[in-house]
């Protein structure tokens, strides 16, 4: 993608979340009928983070996965980044002890080799390149270490891909207006899952990434995706 659609779209991005901040947990609690913390530590577990590891969490939002990391057994250090303050601000309310870094997606601030495992939760359809994305997160993950993506997918097969729709084109926006006052961040977020990679596609981009041993897990009848690779 062009430097400058990508750079309207990460401005667009980080205007749509800064609108939606101060009700962004409520609205995912509701929408996600309260399983999102459930699917986080699946996420986590996939992780396979050692004792004292270190993990990154990217797109961290409100600091919901990385406040999970931190509960882990071992002590690992964990450490959050997002291109959005105003969630970054949230997130160093709930957890003053996190280590938060403003930073680009697909140019993180951090050293190669860092971490022994990287997470991302419903970040991928939102970047302009899924593969720069990966490749960063590949980047500054140590050999043998995990790369972890946790996202909504679009269900294939009827009659759930059109109960999603209903759902998700239909519901998603009246309640995101509801809690938040805002209908149009409702709106994209269908629009931003139905055009998302298939689980197939993204695991071979994960590939292209430099990772390998990809596998993936769907969850909650096929709407919600765990990918993981090994650096």
């Amino acid at each position: 993608m062009p430097n400058e659609a990508a750079d309207h779209q990460k401005r667009h991005i980080r205007g749509l979340f800064t609108r939606v901040a101060r009700h962004y947990d409520l609205v995912n609690r509701v929408l996600a009928i309260g399983q999102d913390q459930r699917w986080r530590r699946a996420a986590l577990d996939y992780a396979e983070l050692p004792s004292g590891g270190k993990l990154l969490d990217v797109a961290t939002g409100t600091g919901d996965l990385a406040i999970l990391a931190q509960q882990l057994p071992g002590y690992p250090w964990v450490a959050a980044s997002d291109l959005t303050p105003a969630m970054l601000r949230l997130a160093q309310v709930k957890a003053s002890s996190l280590p938060l870094v403003i930073s680009d997606g697909l140019a993180l601030s951090f050293p190669d080799h860092t971490f022994d495992a990287v997470t991302s939760a419903f970040m991928m359809r939102n970047v302009p390149s899924v593969l720069d994305a990966l490749c960063e997160q590949s980047r500054v993950a140590k050999p043998g270490g995990k790369v972890v993506c946790l996202e909504i997918t679009w269900p294939r097969r009827f009659p759930m891909s059109w109960l999603f729709r209903i759902y998700f084109f239909g519901l998603a926006p009246v309640v995101g207006k509801l809690v938040t006052g805002e209908g149009e961040p409702y709106r994209y977020l269908p629009r931003s899952v139905k055009q998302f990679l298939e689980p197939s596609a993204l695991a071979e981009v994960m590939v292209r990434a430099g990772l390998h041993d990809v596998v993936w897990r769907t969850m909650m009848l096929g709407t919600v995706a765990i990918h993981v690779g090994t650096k």
